[in-house]
């Protein structure tokens, strides 16, 4: 079974992608980029599972939208849950510039046989598709009190931020069910180095936020409900229609 994270460019942006597989009972990093456009991450997808394969692709955007204006219900209720780590999302809605990008991109992934799975048995073997949101994940999955706050700031400062995230990539995932091998025969870490200019640090953060999705992929279709939260609609059938975040239940947060 293979596991893909998508951190989904909305708009215009580059798209970070990871591919993780599931064997002899641990998860193995196979391959960590960014691309700079849609075709090219259907291409990815095409290129790392064919099409008789098993796998789960996790993509953090709304790929699923029925609200003319305002949030979608799994907005709200991650503000509710998650906003006191500073971990709320953007609201989505059929008027937002990027829905029409974002829901194409859910209906790629469908025409390739991957289903949207807001409910699953764990580790039944298929091909699926979930929406997930990295900071209200690694705030669970890591403990912490709010979220790393890569993404703005000075440079030295979004650099800080960055070390702490692979840090505790390296550290935390391999020690979690289902765990998380980073590094290779040799004890060499597998995940790029933090860079010291701007728009380096622009690219790793795309990369370890889709390695954070692949991840959540794996945790869902492992554990299924019993540690993971679907922010959604209380029916699977409504999710597949408005909209459903999975986070993982992971480490309480202090």
């Amino acid at each position: 079974m293979k596991f893909l994270g998508v951190d989904l460019g909305w708009q215009s942006q580059p798209s970070g992608l990871c591919c993780l597989i599931w064997q002899q009972g641990k998860l193995q990093l196979l391959h960590l980029t960014r691309l700079a456009t849609i075709p090219d991450v259907l291409a990815y997808i095409d290129a790392w599972v064919s099409p008789e394969d098993p796998a789960m692709v996790a993509v953090d955007a709304p790929t699923l939208i029925a609200n003319l204006t305002g949030m979608r219900l799994a907005d709200r209720l991650a503000h509710r849950y998650f906003g006191r780590y500073h971990a709320g999302c953007y609201p989505a809605n059929l008027g937002r510039p990027f829905a029409q990008r974002t829901i194409e991109f859910g209906l790629s992934l469908a025409a390739r046989g991957f289903v949207h799975a807001p409910a699953i048995t764990p580790q039944q073997l298929g091909r699926y598709q979930i929406e997930v949101f990295p900071h209200p994940a690694i705030v669970h999955l890591f403990g912490l009190s709010q979220i790393l706050k890569y993404k703005k700031g000075r440079v030295v400062e979004r650099r800080a931020e960055l070390t702490r995230y692979r840090d505790y990539i390296l550290t935390v995932l391999p020690q979690l069910e289902p765990p998380l091998l980073l590094t290779d025969a040799a004890s060499n870490s597998l995940l790029p180095q933090v860079p010291e200019r701007g728009p380096a640090l622009k690219a790793l953060e795309d990369q370890l936020d889709s390695l954070i999705c692949a991840y959540v992929a794996a945790h869902w279709w492992y554990w299924g409900s019993e540690r993971n939260w679907v922010l959604g609609a209380e029916t699977p059938e409504a999710c597949c229609v408005e909209g459903y975040i999975v986070v993982p239940v992971g480490v309480k947060p202090n």
